[in-house]
């Protein structure tokens, strides 16, 4: 797939993993939490720093009937309101040029997801690179084509949406005007265990819609994302805390800064790992031919005595003729006195 440029930062199967640490709303409404978080993503190598652009009045009614209220047993915020909970989470709008600005400077990039047409022009006017479509926003085609309206890359959660439902997002992008579009496997539940990840769906997607494809992992650990980005995941995004026991509203599914500096170190391992497909050995591994077998002399022999397997081995390291040719040498005569410890070559024979 085609490269995709993030300000200077160039995305795609050419290059490691870009990483984007989401900050939800784990800054428990604390402004200089929210600026500590920015500064240890951009010491654990994160690339990029993504937020939330909501209120809880653009996300859903001010009700407490069960529609609006959180049934699932399961669930973490069970028995929470929607509006209560979006009132947690949210990052209050006179933030987000100040985090950006502290990314920035901290050598990341800096965007968000807007959860309404409004957060779409506000997040524009701070010109942010990119546009990012929570999983949960994907049928939302209005909002998806105000975004790639903005004529930006546009980076789109699938979560549990079906192909055709995919397919709709896409094209209404695409008819927006956007052409960069990045699309991330995801899986919507909040943790989400490996065996609910799917992530053998990456290359389909990515061939069904010729885009780049990445994760978005809402699973413990990193050992999902490495696995993605075997498969072909150029972007990982992943929810970030600074400490999971002082909490946060997303603080169970998301991971520590020493986590996502390994997070950052193993995903370019698993890129830099992928290669190419080769054969015959690296040109580091030349060294390590002459630990191969091949045959040696093993016992003092005399000129015109027969090659046995009492006179004969093969054993490493391989400066002797190679194992292939025992049988061929086997009942020859010697040419010239030889010793022990002798490898074997053409002109020791008659």
């Amino acid at each position: 797939m085609n490269e995709i440029k993030l300000g200077e930062r160039s995305i795609g199967a050419d290059f490691p993993p870009f990483v984007i640490a989401e900050l939800s709303g784990n800054h428990n409404q604390q402004l200089d939490v929210a600026m500590e978080m920015v500064e240890a993503a951009a010491k654990a190598g994160a690339h990029a720093i993504k937020l939330q652009t909501f209120t809880a009045d653009s996300m859903t009614l001010d009700v407490d009937n069960e529609h609006f209220v959180i049934q699932e047993k399961d669930s973490l915020w069970q028995g929470e309101s929607l509006h209560s909970l979006y009132q947690k989470a949210a990052t209050p709008y006179e933030w987000h040029q100040p985090l950006f600005d502290k990314a920035k400077s901290l050598g990341m990039l800096a965007f968000s997801s807007p959860f309404d047409e409004q957060a779409v022009d506000f997040l524009d006017d701070l010109n942010v690179p990119c546009f990012k479509i929570a999983s949960f926003e994907l049928t939302d085609l209005p909002l998806v084509g105000k975004a790639a309206s903005k004529k930006k890359p546009l980076i789109m959660s699938t979560g549990m949406a079906s192909l055709t439902e995919i397919e709709q997002a896409v094209n209404v992008a695409r008819l927006a005007g956007c052409n960069d579009i990045i699309l991330l496997k995801c899986t919507s539940t909040y943790p989400a265990q490996p065996t609910q990840s799917n992530i053998a769906t990456i290359p389909h997607l990515r061939e069904a819609f010729g885009c780049q494809v990445g994760l978005s992992d809402h699973t413990a650990g990193v050992g999902v994302s490495v696995a993605a980005v075997a498969l072909g995941a150029t972007v990982i995004e992943k929810h970030f805390v600074l400490d999971r026991q002082a909490g946060g509203v997303d603080a169970a599914f998301s991971l520590e800064p020493d986590e996502l500096a390994s997070l950052v170190l193993e995903t370019k391992r698993a890129y830099q790992a992928l290669g190419q497909i080769k054969y015959g050995g690296t040109h580091a591994e030349e060294k390590s031919k002459q630990y191969r077998r091949s045959i040696y002399v093993c016992e003092d022999i005399e000129a015109g005595e027969i090659f046995t397997t009492d006179n004969l081995r093969i054993v490493r390291p391989a400066f002797g003729l190679a194992p292939k040719h025992w049988e061929k040498v086997l009942g020859n005569r010697a040419k010239v006195k030889l010793t022990k410890g002798t490898p074997l070559d053409w002109g020791m024979l008659f």
